[in-house]
């Protein structure tokens, strides 16, 4: 007697596995996409790249283009039969990244698509330190507002946004202290959330600036500590083509001079005291608190002013006694003058490089180039809007769980 069969289901941990399996293959796919940033990228090509087969590469694309976060882009490199092959790129609609920024003398917002390109760059107005932190916090929200409709009319969805403040973050949420903005216990990430009704972010707009600069840098800066100069100087540092992560990036801080004048802080012969944008600036007795201080310091260079000039050249040798302090501990071959530094880099970099070459022990047999940003002040804001996006450029699965029915 033939005994019936008992066909046994799969056991819950088993369909884990195997969905655990399907969302590995799809993040290491999507991650080849993302990759290839110069021109688009053929089936076969993510084949040989992933070392999965034909036919799950197809499923996966087909999967990626029906979420619509990836487009047909063709003709990818041609094939070893000189046939054309249709190429895949990452698309220009779909989910984006929000990124905001305080800055001296404004608020930025950014929005980048998913390739990272920026679609949407917005300024409003600020007063700096006169303006109380719910005023400003409520003028982002505003700000922020205004690129989210912004991005929609676009075809694009905002995932998520990241505020990069000037000070010290805990917990992705408090500003813990800011000198020049005098902030101290700041909620800006709840309050900022409350404000818009999404989950905003904060980081360290020094970080934040070395992201941006290492997305937009090209293939040879692998290597380099980006230097920001806007409310507070601060620094990031990248190796090996990765940032360094846990740094504190506030150069502002570092002594400088034993003898030199208060700061903000607390402390005394702070760089900020030299080397800060309003302090370059009222050392020359023209500080206006309406007028971005990198652009009233570049008028006034224009201009021919003296004591503009040498205000200059005290906060380069500042700037270089304290960077020179960096890269005796970090091994990199190019410091990057970003933010407002990056506008006045002609008149900095001649008396950074010369107090590197004279207190950087490796430096006479392997020189550091000091050159200008380029993102310039925008890479706070970008670096921002690159984090918020981050998040579906590691793993298409946030998408796809967004957009299944």
């Amino acid at each position: 007697m033939t005994r019936p069969v008992h066909r046994v289901a799969p056991t819950t941990d088993t369909a884990i596995r195997q969905d655990g399996l399907r969302a590995h293959n799809l993040i290491l796919t999507f991650q080849q996409i993302v990759g290839a940033r110069q021109a688009p990228i053929s089936r076969s090509e993510l084949a040989t790249g992933t070392g999965l087969a034909r036919p799950t590469i197809s499923r996966i694309v087909d999967e990626l283009l029906a979420a619509g976060l990836i487009v047909e882009a063709g003709p990818a490199r041609s094939g070893s039969s000189g046939r054309p092959r249709v190429g895949l790129s990452l698309a220009r609609t779909g989910p984006a990244g929000l990124g905001l920024d305080l800055r001296a003398g404004a608020l930025s917002a950014c929005v980048v698509d998913l390739a990272g390109a920026v679609r949407h760059l917005d300024f409003a107005a600020h007063a700096g330190r006169e303006v109380p932190p719910g005023e400003t916090l409520a003028s982002l929200a505003a700000l922020a507002g205004k690129a989210v409709r912004a991005a929609a009319a676009d075809g694009l969805t905002v995932v998520g946004t990241t505020f990069a403040a000037p000070g010290p973050v805990q917990d992705d949420s408090l500003v813990r202290f800011a000198p020049a903005l005098g902030w101290r216990d700041v909620d800006a990430g709840a309050t900022l959330s409350a404000l818009t009704g999404s989950t905003v972010v904060v980081g360290n707009d020094a970080a934040l600036a070395t992201l941006g600069e290492l997305y937009a840098g090209s293939a040879e800066l692998r290597d380099f500590v980006c230097v920001s100069g806007e409310f507070d100087i601060g620094a990031g540092v990248v190796l090996a083509g990765g940032p360094l992560h846990g740094t504190r990036g506030h150069l502002g801080h570092v002594m400088v001079d034993g003898d030199g004048p208060p700061c903000a802080c607390g402390a005394t012969g702070c760089l900020q005291g030299y080397a800060g944008l309003r302090e370059i600036l009222a050392a020359a007795g023209a500080d206006d608190p309406a007028v971005a201080p990198a652009v009233a310091i570049d008028a006034l260079v224009s201009a021919g002013s003296p004591a503009i000039l040498a205000a200059l050249d005290r906060a380069a040798t500042a700037l270089g006694v304290a960077v020179s302090a960096l890269l005796n501990l970090v091994e990199v071959d190019t410091v990057l003058l970003g933010g407002g530094y990056s506008l006045l880099a002609s008149w900095l970099i001649e008396g950074v490089e010369r107090e590197i070459s004279q207190r950087v022990l490796s430096a006479r047999w392997s020189p550091v180039q000091v050159r200008p940003a380029p993102l310039g002040p925008d890479a706070a804001v970008i670096g921002a809007a690159l984090n918020s996006i981050d998040q579906v450029r590691r793993d298409p699965n946030r998408w796809l769980a967004h957009t299944r029915p």
